[in-house]
């Protein structure tokens, strides 16, 4: 009998081995390989375009293996990374730095969604979450060990990596999108949010920035709301100027390549690059406006003869040098609108009391709109940073916008126009409120009703019982 028992448990314990190997995390190695296929994925997109260009283009002179080397440089300088050019006419190398922001979303999507994946610990429901910080630094070491042969290989092509910035912005681009896949796969938790704008911000300004629930806060929200009607506001400044300089635009075509391939390969550029170009015309709206080059501004008020450009059809959109007009003066509206629509969110959480605003004072409802327009400025001077850069050397050098003037420009104009805008809407909704709900400040809630007072009776008396 003993020995049919040691045989059963002897038997029962491989099934019990299996069943725990079945439920165990996948670990480091699912996230080196997520991190690897994140980065395969996004050479072998960049590659496929650029070989489709090069089948299509009549002057194929540099070969696959050129077209190869172009790929994986674009795809670095998709991560914010610098290229050097070293068949230029004068033998210098130029650096070239403007990366293209639509492009920037592929690795951005691929390593979070690699991330997100790892963390999950696979597609069954019941499968355990993998440790975060594991699943966070398999997707990163797997990304970088594939993106630094990619950086080596692209080396010895024509556009060349800077190592310095390469360093860094790629390595900086997978922990930050890693991380935001970990976090998403945990449910978006706000303990780390929470901890490190502890270390930045007072306890009253950190809840208008994440509220109690973790969630964004008023004066989050309002920034990025005011953040992406600058956007888009200079999104349909360029258009109108595009529109306006028609003539200009198809020109640009024709002068700078010739066949529909080249005329694909151009426009396929220009709308990679139009992120960049609404950023630039929001800037514009704001006032520092952007540099076409070392000493050339351009800005509402004036600008600058432009050192000798190729004919881009963007460029097509700069205005003429010269005096600024009262036409380029009516570009306020782009900030003035968003201040608005920042001083309206601020104004509207001061009465619902999102984000632990509350109906309180109004002083503090305009310290939480200059809060969101510092926070809109911050953001907007991150999207004018990456919108520029360097297109070559001496006066090529200083291209877009200047990433503190442009911040400081949508603090100050968001700043000055939501505050008021806020007070606003706060006594707005406040007294149109009142009326529905008792006079407390607050909807969605009733005045209890009136109740009558009990009088105390006199001590010593009693009330009989009525008999029938």
């Amino acid at each position: 009998m003993a020995g049919v028992i040691q045989t059963t448990v002897r038997r029962s314990t491989p099934a019990s081995l299996l069943l725990r190997r079945r439920r165990r995390s996948p670990g480091l190695a699912s996230g080196l390989v997520g991190g690897a296929l994140a980065a395969g994925l996004g050479l072998a997109a960049f590659t496929v375009l650029v070989m489709l260009l090069w089948v299509s283009s009549p002057y194929p002179d540099s070969g696959p293996g050129g077209a190869l080397h172009v790929a994986a440089a674009l795809w670095l300088l998709a991560h914010g990374a610098e290229l050097v050019r070293v068949d230029t006419l004068s033998g210098a190398p130029a650096p070239m730095g403007v990366p293209p922001l639509l492009l920037l979303a592929v690795p951005l999507w691929l390593l979070h969604r690699a991330a997100r994946d790892t963390a999950e610990g696979g597609a069954r429901d019941d499968a355990p979450l993998v440790p975060g910080r594991t699943a966070w630094a398999g997707v990163v070491l797997g990304y970088l060990a594939v993106g630094a042969p990619a950086a080596l290989y692209a080396a010895g092509g024509v556009l060349r990596p800077a190592w310095a910035p390469t360093a860094v912005c790629v390595p900086l681009v997978a922990v930050v999108a890693a991380g935001a896949g970990v976090w998403t796969a945990y449910g978006r938790p706000s303990g780390p949010l929470e901890r490190l704008l502890g270390a930045v911000l007072p306890r009253g300004a950190r809840h208008l920035v994440l509220g109690p629930d973790g969630r964004p806060g008023v004066a989050a929200r309002a920034a990025a709301a005011g953040a992406t009607v600058l956007v888009a506001g200079g999104a349909v400044l360029l258009t109108v100027s595009l529109v306006w300089h028609g003539g200009e635009t198809r020109g640009a075509f024709g002068r700078l390549a010739e066949g529909w391939s080249g005329w694909v390969a151009a426009a396929l550029l220009c709308v990679t690059l139009l992120p960049n170009a609404a950023v630039w015309a929001a800037a514009y709206a704001l006032g520092p406006g952007f540099l076409l080059g070392a000493g050339a501004p351009v800005t509402p008020f004036g600008s600058r003869d432009a050192p000798l450009l190729p004919p881009f059809p963007l460029l097509a959109a700069v205005p003429d040098p010269g005096a600024g007009t009262a036409l380029h003066g009516a570009v306020v509206a782009v900030p003035l609108a968003a201040g608005a629509v920042v001083g309206w969110f601020v104004g509207r959480g001061s009465v619902t009391g999102g984000g632990r605003l509350g109906a309180r004072t109004a002083g503090r409802t305009a310290g939480a709109a200059v809060l969101a327009a510092a926070l809109c400025g911050m953001l907007l001077a991150l999207l004018a940073g990456l919108a520029g850069g360097p297109l070559g050397t001496a006066a090529l050098a200083r291209f877009g916008p200047v990433w503190w003037q442009v911040g400081a420009a949508t603090a100050v104009w968001l700043g000055l126009t939501a505050a008021p805008t806020a007070l606003t809407v706060r006594a707005w909704r406040r007294r149109r409120s009142y009326g529905r709900d008792g006079g407390d400040g607050r909807p969605g809630r009733t005045a209890a009703p009136r109740r009558r007072p009990v009088v105390p009776r006199p001590a010593g008396r009693t009330r009989r019982p009525r008999h029938r």
